[in-house]
């Protein structure tokens, strides 16, 4: 199939049988995002193909999104709860924080699993062993394949998850230029309003917990970082985490990871033209996000640095539920340390 808008939709709605997109908005997104792939990207067959199951994966969940909330309009009645939502340039521990984070019973994280393919919503009994955990590792195999990324990243379908998924619904994430060189795509998602992109976020979260809670959401994605008021806006109760590293060793430690995973679908990789881009796009999420700082003020905000995480990953995070005033209950410090145990690196 042609990297297409109509054909694309038509593969959706043939492959569900249902026809209910919901907000339009999105197809701004999909347009900006599909003629950049065509004038920028250089993609090989593999990654025409890897683009395109994505692309008519995210439209055709938009569609089943659409059908649960026709037939379950309670659903829209769900609360989200906080949520504590980890931010701040990649490669600067989120992943290491976001483990232990998850791990706390009394949160709700969201899984790789389920951002990829949330419908049917799940249940809490049969949470665990849902079958779509076995078959989204087996689509991650493509990734896992390659020893280079698994030394950067080695998460599995049960991993807390960034908001990848989720925004990709709507066609308005910055993790569509990890896979593909789309500088036009990412000026455009830059200067755009992003709450009709977090509204369906935000619904995805409330069909997610309708019959799986908690309520009591952690959230991360260094992207967001650009757009924290868009986000606020529509998560007005969120306690923000800005997590922190050295950042000449984050930007090559991005710009590594992008080419691992770009050099899989382009035969063409600028790195002199990635570095430039990468500074450029970073620099601007921490001016953005500074400005926001500066503006709403300290209240909301919590900082994490690597350096405290990695030398003692409990107290860190016992300092940041005081911070954010949350109670470090007994039975979620436990969860903690055994995790941290088990992954000492």
């Amino acid at each position: 199939m042609a990297l297409e808008a109509d054909a694309l939709l038509e593969a959706a709605r043939s492959a569900t049988g249902l026809g209910e997109f919901g907000d339009p908005s999105f197809r701004t997104g999909l347009d900006v995002l599909l003629r950049a792939l065509a004038g920028d990207a250089d993609l090989n067959p593999i990654g025409e193909l890897a683009h395109e199951a994505l692309l008519g994966g995210y439209l055709q969940q938009r569609l089943r999104i659409e059908d649960w909330y026709r037939r379950h309009p309670e659903i829209g009645d769900e609360r989200i709860g906080g949520p504590l939502f980890v931010t701040g340039l990649p490669r600067t521990g989120t992943t290491a924080l976001s483990h232990l984070l998850a791990a706390d019973p009394d949160t709700r994280a969201l899984a790789m699993w389920e951002s990829q393919e949330p419908t049917p919503p799940p249940e809490r009994a049969t949470y665990a062993t849902d079958p779509r955990i076995a078959e989204a590792d087996a689509r991650n195999e493509f990734f896992r394949g390659d020893p280079d990324f698994l030394r950067m990243y080695d998460g599995t379908a049960t991993s807390p998850t960034e908001n990848i998924d989720l925004l990709g619904q709507h066609f308005a994430t910055q993790h569509f230029e990890g896979m593909a060189h789309v500088p036009s795509y990412i000026r455009w998602w830059l200067g755009h309003d992003m709450v009709p992109a977090y509204r369906h976020h935000e619904r995805v979260l409330k069909l997610l917990q309708w019959r799986c809670p908690p309520n009591r959401w952690f959230l991360k994605s260094p992207p967001d970082l650009c757009h924290l008021d868009a986000f606020t806006a529509v998560y007005p109760g969120a306690r923000i985490v800005w997590t922190h590293r050295d950042p000449a060793k984050v930007l090559a430690s991005v710009c590594k990871l992008i080419f691992i995973v770009r050099r899989m679908q382009t035969d063409r990789v600028d790195l002199h033209e990635l570095g430039r881009e990468q500074l450029a796009l970073w620099s601007e999420g921490v001016r953005r996000a500074l400005a926001f700082r500066r503006r709403i003020g300290e209240e909301r905000f919590a900082d994490v640095f690597m350096h405290d995480l990695v030398a003692d990953p409990i107290r860190t995070v016992a300092s940041l539920y005081d911070r954010v005033g949350l109670p470090l209950t007994a039975r979620a410090e436990s969860a903690m340390r055994t995790w941290a145990a088990e992954h000492p690196q």
